[in-house]
């Protein structure tokens, strides 16, 4: 038998190859660049995700807390806050809400924090379209909207 596939030649090793049957090997490359990638993507992704953070869960630069809360006639409520800001030349707005015995918004109200003090305290009323059990502040701001501000 001639030429079969089962052929062996005397002396060859079974390592090698046949010459022009499946192209050249590739040559051995060096690795080190993609670590060099992953490191710098790695870094990338790690500073997003620490300025995410920092931007996100930092200290707010304006707060408010209730102080108390008492309910009114004509489904009113009057609330007080104490208003914490880092620049107190700056002026601020924060949103305060009521809430219903379900849980649900039942009136808002957008406050203007006029530039002054670092800390105050302001009270004002609240209008619900029924009867308020709680009020709470939604948040505060230095971007006030332009009907809210003064001229």
């Amino acid at each position: 038998m001639a030429g079969g596939p089962a052929e062996t030649v005397v002396g060859s090793s079974a390592s090698t190859l046949p010459e022009g049957r499946y192209g050249t090997g590739r040559a051995p490359t060096s690795r080190r660049w993609r670590r060099w990638l992953f490191l710098a993507i790695a870094l990338l992704v790690s500073g997003v995700v620490a300025y995410v953070a920092y931007v996100n869960l930092g200290a707010a630069p304006i707060d408010a807390e209730r102080v108390a809360f008492a309910g009114k006639p004509g489904n009113a409520m009057e609330i007080t806050l104490n208003v914490t800001r880092d620049d107190n030349n700056r002026p601020g707005v924060c949103i305060v809400r009521v809430r219903d015995k379900t849980g649900a918004e039942s009136g808002r109200k957008e406050l203007l924090i006029p530039a002054g003090a670092k800390y105050s305290t302001i009270t004002t009323t609240i209008k619900s379209i029924g009867a308020p059990v709680t009020a709470d502040v939604y948040g505060c701001s230095y971007d006030i909207p332009r009907y809210l501000s003064t001229p």
